[in-house]
């Protein structure tokens, strides 16, 4: 249970508020106990990390106006009411107004626990997407995973808290190996949708048969729900959706008809092609493209990236320098033109998987990352270097200088004098050239 995650309990009744916060914190959750609504009211508020747990009945302002002062201030807020017997409709009118969930006293205190764990994972969820949506609209802190200053990822960017706020269904399609998983991830977690099921299913990983009945059931008694339920009110993905059989397409095609608009489950469509000189268009039914691609994302390939290649391959092979226990690679500036003009037909992932071999290279004190790039090359009979219209000398050589105090800074953690020292620069020039690529030093610390 992560630490930062609290129940706030308000009840008018010592005993009882003690009962429960003793329980709970048995069961690994923080707790905090409060005497009444008012007091409550203090210390809750928007982007509360936590639940909260209320009785319906309290003197002063009671639970029911409680629920609705928090519905205003967060209505994503997860709030649990407390019922006496003879309460329910009451407790009925609260979920109406936006309660979680709702216990009847006497409740089993493992129904309690149960509940507390589904709402603080609930919480977690809206939080986690509140803070990507807070990095994605604010241009000075971008996402863990989808890093890059290029024109290219900006867009990208854009168009995924653009679409977030949107409700139709979407289509992602694009390279191999670009991150498609990735923005869908991102697409619901800057959604309406966040803190809701997010469900992700290859469409290429079972049968026809075996694919219908998990999509759509029959339910089974005791088995699980068929995804179009088990999804509902949040994102359903389906990935290699250009896999999916015809008469699938068709009862797929019927079920967003049935949900109308706004649709209630959101479809995002996923689609990995990788048939020479075919797109998804070609491959699914026309009406089921013509709905699904209204709205549509294509993350860019590598090779459009510029100089985000560089500073991928600095944040892997920190990664893997720190998985190995050894020291990161430092590229020299041939290595780094050599990367910047690859072709990247596996583009990220190969990325990903050239860095680990270059941290293992290093560590042995054997090879060159060029020699790496030609191996693939000759892998995947791609011309190794040129691929892409040359580039000005002086985009090169900034995107190396970028990449070398971008590295320089995250390996010294924002230290300003020990840049200075391994780079041989004096202050003002490191500060320009920070300023210049875009570099804040609070982003190392």
């Amino acid at each position: 249970m992560p630490q930062s995650m609290k129940i706030a309990i308000v009840d008018d009744e010592q005993d009882m508020r003690q009962s429960i916060s003793q329980w709970l914190a048995l069961s690994g959750f923080q707790t905090e106990t409060f005497g009444s609504a008012e007091d409550a009211l203090k210390s809750v508020g928007a982007d509360f990390p936590g639940v909260v747990v209320s009785d319906i009945r309290m003197p002063g302002m009671d639970g029911m106006a409680l629920l609705k002062r928090l519905m205003s201030v967060d209505k994503a807020l997860p709030v649990i009411m407390i019922t006496g017997h003879g309460d329910v409709p009451m407790a009925v009118e609260a979920m109406r107004i936006g309660a979680f969930d709702f216990l009847e006293k006497p409740f089993n205190p493992d129904q309690m626990t149960e509940l507390a764990k589904r709402a603080t994972s609930n919480r977690r969820m809206t939080l986690d997407g509140r803070a990507l949506r807070r990095e994605l609209s604010d241009g000075t802190g971008l996402m863990k995973k989808l890093v890059g200053n290029s024109p290219a990822m900006e867009r990208l960017r854009e168009d995924i808290l653009d679409l977030g706020q949107a409700d139709g269904h979407v289509l992602i399609d694009g390279e191999t190996g670009t991150g498609k998983t990735l923005a869908a991830h991102a697409l619901h977690a800057v959604s309406g949708r966040a803190g809701k099921k997010f469900i992700l299913q290859s469409c290429a990983s079972l049968d026809e048969e075996t694919m219908a009945r998990k999509l759509f059931g029959p339910f089974e008694e005791g088995g699980e729900l068929p995804l179009v339920e088990a999804a509902r009110g949040g994102t359903l993905v389906l990935e290699d959706i250009d896999a999916l059989a015809p008469a699938l397409q068709a009862r797929l095609l019927t079920w967003i008809n049935e949900q109308g608009t706004p649709a209630e489950t959101r479809l995002v469509a996923i689609s990995n092609l990788q048939v020479q000189g075919k797109t998804v268009e070609d491959v699914i039914r026309p009406d089921l493209f013509f709905r699904l691609s209204a709205l549509r994302i294509t993350p860019p390939p590598l090779r459009a990236r510029g100089e985000d290649i560089l500073t991928l391959f600095a944040r892997f092979s920190e990664r893997f320098a720190d998985e190995y226990g050894c020291e990161a690679p430092e590229l020299t500036a041939q290595e780094a033109a050599d990367l910047l003009q690859a072709p990247w037909p596996g583009n990220i992932r190969q990325l990903s998987n050239i860095a680990e071999r270059a941290v293992l290279q290093s560590r042995r004190g054997t090879g060159t990352i060029t020699s790496l790039l030609m191996s693939d090359a000759d892998e995947t009979q791609a011309t190794p270097t040129m691929t892409t219209e040359g580039k000005p000398l002086k985009e090169y050589v900034e995107a190396f200088e970028r990449m070398l105090i971008d590295s320089t800074m995250r390996r010294h953690r924002g230290s300003i004098v020990a840049v200075m020292d391994e780079l041989c620069l004096p202050r003002r020039t490191l500060n320009e050239k920070m300023a210049k690529y875009g570099l804040q030093r609070s982003d190392y610390l």
